[in-house]
């Protein structure tokens, strides 16, 4: 009897300790704290938040103060919230123009390039693979390809090989690559956003050599009829005549705060929770003229989420500590997180799982997509906290978008830190996904915030399964990211 008496206690008390756990996070996050933050960063005023931007600037200092009023801990190296990051903005030439068979070039971007003039004929290459160089001497040519390869050109695929491309035709003397691209005008209304506005990168001191740079630029042509008509031709007359790039730099911030942990021993450990803040500004305006990109799901949603667990945390702190970093230049090429990786505030073998949390949109309010979910030992745990507030936590949905490698939880991957990422719910990259990614109406008020409410909580709840479950989470065996892990705590990570 007293045995049964025992064991009835302790399953009270564990089920008065999770349901305390619940209350802590109800406790602590709102709809309305929610629209607070989400309409204040994708407003208008902020222009679309883009990096480098004294629109950015105002974000940052709107999230480090509202770290400072939650009581979380500045950055410990700096005193202040701030990282400092620096950049190299580099802006495409002023001056450049290209000529096929006397026709003046209109549509056109570089994705590599360097000053040079050109009058010589140029070779048509097919694919510019390395089957088409066979027995072809193209030492000084100027080379002109179709995008892509003979399996795949729509435009990630042409992409994804301009590397490849790249160095077959350095290897091979070429001075310059004209590819053209057949796709449709809202992507290359993209395209042309991206690479012909000023790009970003991290200032790693050391200056540009242009003379090694080989100039790759990509041509539109529309349902490919200048590659139909150049494929017949031996040689084609080519006219380029580029100027110098200009550099400067710039300087971001991320936003970077502490919260310490209460277990004398796990308090060593760290959970970062990132998000980056930054979008990407202004650009073509859509069908009803608006040409700012709010970025209300990409990422004032993921960024909020971070303060919130923020509060929470502040207020009741976990077992393990927490460090929360709120990038920059995540937009520009995974930049904020690129330099912090290099530059940590704290020794990186101390950061135990980085839970990140970015979005381009969802289109189904019963589920959170964890990119990365079943690649860690911590999956149970945000199983359950999507569990808890009615929603159904599932992997990545759509591998072929290589979502995993596009948010800043790759660069702490990469360095051995289990780093998943947390979410909208969505079964594929399509209909309402699509619709706001990357899109002038991505805006607060589209939002869905009885599901942000749930989202958000399960987030902070996960977030604290985590942090104070006594098993340090590691990659699952056999994962991509083992060793890596294991180089950096130096111990061998657990099998499932």
């Amino acid at each position: 009897m007293k045995k049964l008496a025992l064991l009835f206690s302790l399953v009270s008390v564990i089920a008065l300790s999770a349901q305390t756990e619940i209350e802590k996070v109800k406790e602590t996050i709102s709809k309305s704290d929610i629209e607070g933050h989400i309409y204040f960063l994708a407003d208008d005023a902020l222009k679309g938040r883009a990096t480098g931007t004294p629109e950015l600037k105002i974000a940052a200092s709107y999230l480090a103060n509202t770290l400072r009023g939650y009581g979380v801990k500045p950055n410990p190296k700096t005193g202040t919230y701030y990282q400092e990051v620096k950049l190299k903005r580099v802006s495409p030439p002023k001056e450049a123009s290209i000529n096929i068979n006397n026709q003046a070039l209109s549509n056109f971007v570089f994705l590599d390039v360097s000053a040079m003039t050109s009058s010589a004929d140029a070779i048509y290459l097919n694919y510019g693979l390395e089957d088409d160089y066979t027995n072809k001497d193209l030492n000084g040519k100027v080379i002109v390809v179709k995008a892509g390869s003979s399996e795949t050109n729509d435009t990630r695929a042409a992409f994804g090989l301009r590397r490849q491309k790249q160095k077959l035709a350095k290897e091979h003397g070429v001075t310059a690559i004209i590819e053209l691209l057949n796709t449709d005008d809202n992507m290359w209304s993209f395209i042309d956003h991206n690479f012909n506005e000023p790009s970003l990168s991290v200032d790693l001191g050391d200056s540009d050599n242009n003379s090694n740079k080989l100039t790759y630029v990509w041509v539109l042509d529309k349902e490919g009829k200048i590659a139909e008509q150049v494929s017949t031709l031996k040689t084609i007359s080519s006219k380029m005549t580029i100027g110098e790039k200009m550099e400067a730099p710039v300087i971001s911030q991320n936003v970077i705060g502490v919260v310490e942990g209460t277990d004398p021993k796990l308090k060593n450990e760290y959970i970062i929770y990132s998000a980056h803040y930054d979008h990407v500004g202004i650009g073509a305006p859509d069908e009803t003229g608006d040409n700012i990109y709010n970025g209300a799901r990409d990422n004032a949603v993921g960024t909020t989420t971070v303060l919130a667990m923020a509060e929470n945390l502040a207020k009741y702190p976990t077992k393990r500590s927490a460090l929360f970093i709120l990038f920059t230049g995540e937009e520009k090429g995974l930049l904020g997180s690129q330099y912090y990786v290099e530059n940590p505030v704290l020794p990186l073998n101390q950061m135990v799982y980085c839970f990140n949390s970015d979005n381009a949109g969802y289109n189904d309010t019963s589920l959170i997509s964890v990119v990365g979910l079943t690649r860690t030992t911590a999956e149970n745990n945000i199983f359950r906290a999507a569990e808890t507030f009615g929603l159904k936590a599932i992997e990545d949905p759509a591998k072929e978008q290589g979502l995993f490698d596009r948010s800043d939880n790759v660069n702490f991957a990469k360095k051995g830190i289990p780093a998943p990422t947390f979410s909208l719910g969505f079964t594929a990259f399509n209909g309402d996904v699509t619709k706001y990614y990357h899109r002038p109406g991505d805006e607060a008020h589209t939002l869905d915030y009885d599901y942000l409410l749930k989202f958000f909580r399960a987030y902070i709840l996960a977030g604290r399964n985590i942090a104070n479950d006594l098993a340090t989470p590691v990659w699952n065996t056999g994962d991509k990211y083992e060793e890596a892990s294991k180089e950096l705590y130096k111990r061998e990570a657990i099998k499932n």
